[in-house]
């Protein structure tokens, strides 16, 4: 790798090392301060207690007392968990797969079906400019397919009194051979009692919570050198936008500046 990424490597580590304590679990237990939805803002504030006993509740914006769509204050409350939660385990996706492109680690096989291999040398970001937009589609897709078991197949929907953040199992209906569930697929947590879920789902909200600043914080510093001065001459520059993930925009007409150029 060029020095600039061994460089980084050992950036990354030093960062890693010295934030493990950030997602560490919060150590206090019992039902006030459990993640389950309340749909109460007192129960917001109770949480927020719970997950960092130093910053305590913080809602600038008022959004624990917003109605939104006109479905009522607790259905509003649960969208939002649910919607945090969602972003938090994409966050840490995203903060994780930044660092494994940064090292130049890919799959060992290649990348399209036309043996194209995986983008090699690259920053993060230019790496995924390197996929074919038809590939980003069927990440989208399978994202999008997601979520839309999410809505529909939950016995009880998150905006109703369901469970924050849980994903309804694929029945042997739909997978041949047997059911599939994405969050315990070998069936390793189903005998875990609730108070060992309440805690685990804590920890979560809070790595996720981390992961968001981290993700932004190695964007911001690759667009704008010094934009965060821990990471700075860490993060290498993009020239791209991230705002934009398609090499081509999908609706052109919409958002003509993306329509990439004419052919």
């Amino acid at each position: 790798l060029p020095p600039k990424y061994t460089k980084m490597k050992l950036a990354i580590t030093a960062l890693l090392a010295t934030s493990a304590a950030a997602f560490a679990p919060s150590a206090q237990t019992g039902r006030s301060a459990t993640t389950q939805l309340h749909e109460s803002k007192a129960d917001l504030q109770s949480l927020a207690k719970g997950l960092n006993p130093a910053v305590g509740f913080y809602d600038p914006l008022g959004l624990a007392d917003a109605d939104f769509w006109g479905s009522g204050n607790e259905a509003t409350i649960g969208f939002l968990r649910e919607a945090e939660v969602k972003h938090g385990r994409i966050a840490m996706f995203a903060f994780v797969g930044y660092i494994v492109h940064a090292n130049g680690i890919t799959w060992p096989w290649p990348m399209t079906l036309d043996g194209d291999e995986f983008p090699t040398g690259l920053t993060p970001p230019e790496a995924w400019d390197a996929i074919p937009d038809i590939a980003k589609l069927q990440i989208f897709w399978f994202v999008g397919f997601l979520e839309f078991w999410r809505e529909v197949a939950s016995e009880k929907h998150y905006m109703k009194g369901g469970k924050i953040g849980e994903f309804p199992a694929f029945d042997a209906k739909f997978i041949p051979g047997g059911a599939l569930n994405l969050y315990d697929p070998f069936g390793r947590n189903k005998n875990m009692s609730e108070e060992q879920k309440e805690k685990r789902l804590r920890a979560e909200i809070n790595n996720g919570r981390l992961a968001q600043l981290g993700i932004f914080g190695f964007i911001s510093e690759a667009k704008m050198e010094g934009a965060v001065p821990a990471l700075k001459g860490v993060i290498p520059h993009y020239d791209g936008d991230v705002m934009a993930p398609m090499a081509k925009s999908i609706l052109p007409f919409v958002i003509p500046e993306y329509a990439g150029p004419a052919v």
